[in-house]
């Protein structure tokens, strides 16, 4: 008789972890990202790296000059470390002897909600928040948007007026896999996160995500990573301040420059952090996912698709993907969170999502509902521990109140024996499939 795995297995779950054991019948194996040294003292770190900037003049000659500047910064979504790439910035800009008034930090919340003051000063620090001006990006509020370039048909796309028109632009990021982009960081927290509708919804378009270049861990030859590159520098962002994160959020590498050397540079010490091989397809993976990104569903469910947008899907056609996440937020509260719950609540099921978004295109939003319908023609994602079981019904996964619960539903699904992988940080570590 098959024996259940005695081991005691621990994954992220909001801001605590959890811990699990498998069932009778299933042997399960951990894959995560390869130890790097973190860095010591980030803050002091970062301050080295903004006098070395890659590919750029100094900060502060860029600064010199300037009657207005603007730091584009990630959203609350974002685990990026913010508050210790922000201050160098500031620092040089004032040495080039900017006043504070001329500075304003953008929220690139992209088509989510709009950050809270509490959420701002978690991202920036109290100093920051209280000495400039902070305000968050609205992609549908046509007076703060300005044109940069024509898209295809003659559409223009939009960026932040506030971005777009000051004497210097600047941006935050982390660079980590990206399910489009290849790796996140670079141009994209201005040319997505401060952008309007179209722009958006062009580059999550599915005649975007259809192509082979757009995948994860891969920026040459991504014409995602392309147009996210030219919309930028059209937009005028000159200088970038990006980090890498482990599995534990300990910063492991700081750089600054131009965006795109930047991105390049801090890529090619992720890539071999974060891919991870793995022999073959498994039965049931669990994926975790944890806090910032485990608030709602339309960000926890990116655990389920960068495991099957992998090169070859982690998890065989009939298999399993458990996510184990709170999900306070629901489906989530900004109006692209909103239209993922509705494109996956339409009748039709999944198939009626995919032909719709090739059909009609995609509003910002939608194309998480397009991605995780391609996801459940192949396999079930259970969602562990969420607060409303009924949204995790309404976009076509199935809700279990633990992992325990979620393994007896999967088992049930897939029979034993059977191969369980545990991802504890699905959103940074990519298995690959044979190496």
């Amino acid at each position: 008789m098959a024996m259940a795995d005695s081991r005691r297995w621990q994954v992220p779950y909001g801001r605590v972890e959890v811990g699990f054991s498998l069932p009778e019948g299933v042997t399960g194996t951990e894959v995560s990202t390869r130890p790097a040294p973190p860095i010591t003292d980030p803050a002091a770190a970062a301050f080295e790296a903004v006098g070395r900037p890659l590919g750029a003049p100094a900060l502060r000659d860029l600064a010199r000059g300037a009657r207005s500047v603007c730091i584009a910064v990630t959203d609350a979504t974002r685990a990026c470390p913010d508050h210790l790439l922000v201050p160098p910035m500031l620092a040089e800009i004032a040495a080039a002897g900017v006043p504070d008034s001329a500075v304003m930090i953008l929220i690139a919340v992209g088509a989510h909600r709009a950050s809270t003051d509490a959420e701002k000063r978690e991202k920036l620090g109290d100093a920051i928040v209280d000495r400039y001006r902070v305000i968050d990006h609205d992609g549908t509020d046509e007076a703060q948007l300005v044109a940069v370039m024509d898209g295809p048909g003659g559409i223009p796309f939009k960026v932040n007026r506030h971005a777009v028109e000051a004497d210097l632009l600047l941006s935050t990021g982390l660079v980590e896999p990206h399910q489009y982009a290849g790796f996140s960081g670079g141009g994209k927290t201005v040319a997505v996160g401060c952008a309007d509708e179209s722009t958006i919804g062009y580059t999550h378009g599915p005649a975007m995500l259809d192509q082979d270049g757009t995948r994860l861990a891969q920026l040459a030859g991504n014409p995602f990573q392309d147009a996210v590159r030219e919309v930028s520098r059209r937009a005028g962002l000159q200088f970038a301040g990006n980090a890498v994160l482990d599995d534990h959020g300990r910063v492991v590498a700081i750089a600054y420059g131009s965006p795109f050397a930047v991105q390049d540079h801090l890529a090619e010490l992720a890539r071999p952090l974060f891919t991870v091989p793995i022999p073959g397809q498994v039965d049931i993976a669990i994926a975790g996912v944890g806090y910032p990104k485990d608030v709602n569903l339309y960000q926890a469910s990116r655990a389920a698709s960068y495991l099957q947008f992998a090169p070859t899907p982690v998890v065989r056609k009939g298999g399993v993907i458990i996510i184990p996440a709170p999900c306070p937020e629901g489906a989530g509260e900004g109006a692209g969170e909103q239209r993922f719950l509705a494109a996956m609540a339409l009748p039709g099921g999944v198939q009626g999502v995919i032909e719709r978004a090739r059909r009609d295109g995609i509003k910002p939003g939608e194309q998480r509902a397009y991605i995780m319908a391609r996801v459940l023609q192949d396999i079930d994602v259970i969602v562990a521990g969420i607060e409303d079981p009924e949204v995790a019904r309404a976009v076509g996964c199935i809700p279990a109140v633990s992992i325990e619960e979620a393994l007896e539903i999967a088992v049930a699904k897939v029979g034993t024996p059977a191969a369980a992988l545990i991802v504890p940080h699905a959103l940074l570590t990519l298995p690959i499939v044979g190496g």
